[in-house]
This record gives C-alpha cells, sequence and structure tokens, in this order.
C-alpha cells in the first residue's frame, strides 16, 4: 500500500451543491430559496419572531425567585467518604475537617464553598466529622457508625474578587511595605 492509494470510502465526501447555475441543474435562478421576502435573503435570524406580535416568551409572565443571598453549599456524600476510607486516603477514628476533605479528593475540584455532609450511601467507619452543615438523617448514621458530626459555626467563605478590589489591596500593600522600609 502507499500514499497515493488511501482514499475516503465512496460517497463519504459528497461535492457541494453548486447552486444559481441555470435552471437545468434543479438549484439555479432562486438557488433554492423560494421567491422574495426576507427569508430569501442572507444574514437572517428570526428565530422567535411572530410577524410583529407580541412572541410568546414575552407574553407569558414571569415566575419564581432567586434569593441572591442564598447559601449554597458543596454537597457530600457519606458513601464518598467511605470510599476515601477504603482507599486509605483517609484514616478510621481520625477527625476529618473540610480541608482534609478536600487533601483526600472528597470534595473533587470546588473548594472554598460550604460543606453539607447528605446520608446517601454507608458509612461503617468511626470518623468525626467537622462540616459546616449536615442533614439528620446522615448525623443518625455517622453516630450509628460510632463517629460524631460537629457543625462548625459560621465561617466566613473567601469570595471572588473583582479586578478593581484586587488591584487596590496590591496598591495597599505596597504601600505599606514602602513605609515598613523607610521605618
Amino acid at each position: 500500500m502507499k500514499l497515493t492509494d488511501i482514499a475516503d470510502n465512496p460517497g463519504s465526501r459528497p461535492a457541494r451543491m453548486r447552486v444559481g447555475r441555470g435552471i437545468g441543474s434543479g438549484k439555479g435562478k432562486t438557488s433554492g430559496r423560494g421567491v422574495k421576502g426576507q427569508k430569501a435573503r442572507s444574514g437572517v435570524a428570526i428565530k422567535g419572531f411572530e410577524g410583529g406580535q407580541m412572541p410568546i416568551h414575552r407574553r407569558l409572565p414571569k415566575g419564581g425567585f432567586v434569593n441572591l443571598f442564598r447559601t449554597e453549599y458543596l454537597a457530600v456524600n457519606l458513601g464518598k467518604i467511605q470510599a476515601a476510607v477504603e482507599a486509605g486516603r483517609l484514616a478510621a477514628g481520625e477527625t476529618v475537617t473540610v480541608a482534609r476533605l478536600a487533601e483526600a479528593g472528597v470534595l473533587g475540584t470546588r473548594r472554598g464553598m460550604p460543606v453539607r455532609l447528605l446520608a446517601q450511601g454507608t458509612l461503617t467507619t468511626n470518623l468525626t466529622i467537622e462540616v459546616d452543615a449536615a442533614s439528620a438523617k446522615a448525623v443518625e448514621a455517622v453516630e450509628a457508625a460510632g463517629g460524631k458530626v460537629a457543625i462548625i459555626a459560621k465561617r466566613e467563605v473567601p469570595r471572588k474578587e473583582g479586578k478593581k478590589v484586587a488591584r487596590r489591596k496590591a496598591q495597599i500593600a505596597k504601600r505599606e511595605a514602602r513605609e515598613a522600609a523607610r521605618a
């Protein structure tokens, strides 16, 4: 076999339709666009347009409410913690904090959020777990395994800062460093 023998399967790449090449081609004159009107022209995008009538997505009322100040928790199930114990990433009898869960890879990539313990899966290991919140069933399951759940007092969760705030903090730090060097 040579490089010149390599080819696509027959019919896998059909030839491009050449429109506007006479009436004998079947796609001549209007090139398959019908006759006149907005849709016959190029660059038309009228999704949701209803001929000047108020579109349905604007006629129907909005519903629901999203609380901007809600606390979003990162859910951690007992089954995941038990899997980490069985894999040797967590030891039986140790105090498991949020930082320790992150080290063990239980929290995944989303860190910095408050953690809530949920009861999905089973826990058979004696652990003391310190989290921001826990469901009643999760607390029962941990205590049934001989462990304990400690709820952390509301802690300050780091928030993402805008560029302006970060720049301002850098300026303040630089100024303080200069003043400290002078003194």
